[in-house]
């Protein structure tokens, strides 16, 4: 890795490295080398909804095109709120030279936490996570922020997914099966106001190894927090075990930890508020699927065969 000082590139340089000298500047102090080992250093993701770099001990995230900035600037100080912050993994202040938005995306600092390793299944954190929803959804918008946050973004991005196949592989012959599916989805109320994650899965934890932190697990990713029904931030997971995908002795050990915890998503029969929110995130990760494997020109792969075969028995099946 090149040790030389490096500075802030000029607004024509592509954003990817931008962002990545951002990063440097937030470690480094000015013109000082960088002795970062070289795992420290480097692209985390670099997708539509958003590009990760790490740098040391921090990452920074430039956010997806067309992020309302409003809304993302509140959605930031929940993140930062000390009501939430045995939750989330709080942002950090960005170089007083540095800008807040590449090319109009939003610029976010963090502190890199180790993810959950996915060569491990085993000791997936399945109770941590439930507890840690359960703690967020416990909590009352704080004072100051409850009037301006916005809905939480997950019954928005299902509908996205769905038009994104639609556009992207209407030909595909596994279309039709997902938009039947799509068809017993009714509205989604908007009875509870509660706070939510908006997008959960396993990949949206992280360990807090801040110093005098002993490693808990804690939430990352603002883009689709805000208000809404927790039932949808339980929804990928009772996706994953309706099509079983996710083994029932650990759906088991993730619903148990989060009614022990007072989660207020699900009531005596969880699948009266969980069949809506299944249902819909099974028709989401199909219709990513389709559009997903029709651009990249590959076939569908074992998982995403699953999640078109439950498709198919949603569609079978109305209820909505």
């Amino acid at each position: 890795m090149d040790s030389a000082p490096r500075k802030l590139p000029t607004p024509s340089a592509p954003p990817l490295h931008r962002l990545a000298a951002l990063a440097h500047a937030a470690v480094h102090p000015a013109d000082a080398p960088c002795r970062c080992a070289g795992g420290q250093v480097g692209v985390l993701a670099d997708r539509d909804d958003g590009t990760v770099v790490r740098h040391g001990g921090l990452v920074a995230k430039a956010h997806a095109p067309g992020t309302d900035p409003d809304a993302h600037r509140v959605r930031l100080a929940l993140a930062a709120h000390q009501d939430v912050g045995g939750v989330f993994l709080p942002p950090l202040p960005l170089p007083r030279s540095g800008p807040d938005a590449l090319d109009g995306r939003p610029v976010t600092l963090w502190p890199y936490g180790p993810p959950v390793a996915p060569e491990d299944p085993d000791a997936a954190p399945w109770e941590e996570a439930a507890r840690l929803l359960a703690l967020l959804h416990r909590t009352p918008p704080p004072p100051g922020l409850a009037e301006r946050l916005p809905d939480m973004r997950a019954p928005a991005k299902a509908a996205l997914a769905v038009d994104r196949m639609r556009r992207t592989a209407p030909d595909h012959p596994a279309a039709a099966t997902v938009l039947d599916a799509w068809r017993t989805v009714p509205e989604a109320p908007a009875a509870y106001r509660l706070l939510c994650h908006g997008d959960f899965h396993l990949g949206q934890l992280v360990r807090d190894t801040r110093p005098g932190r002993h490693g808990p697990w804690r939430l990352i990713d603002v883009d689709d927090m805000g208000l809404g029904d927790p039932a949808w931030d339980l929804g990928r997971p009772a996706a994953w075990f309706a099509a079983g995908i996710l083994p029932p002795e650990v759906w088991s050990r993730f619903l148990g930890a989060y009614r022990e915890a007072g989660g207020p998503a699900v009531d005596a029969d969880p699948w009266e508020r969980l069949d809506v929110p299944a249902r819909a995130l099974t028709v989401q990760t199909a219709a990513l699927a389709l559009a997903k494997s029709t651009a990249e020109r590959r076939p569908l792969d074992e998982v995403e065969e699953v999640m078109i075969d439950t498709c198919a028995r949603i569609a079978g099946h109305r209820t909505g």
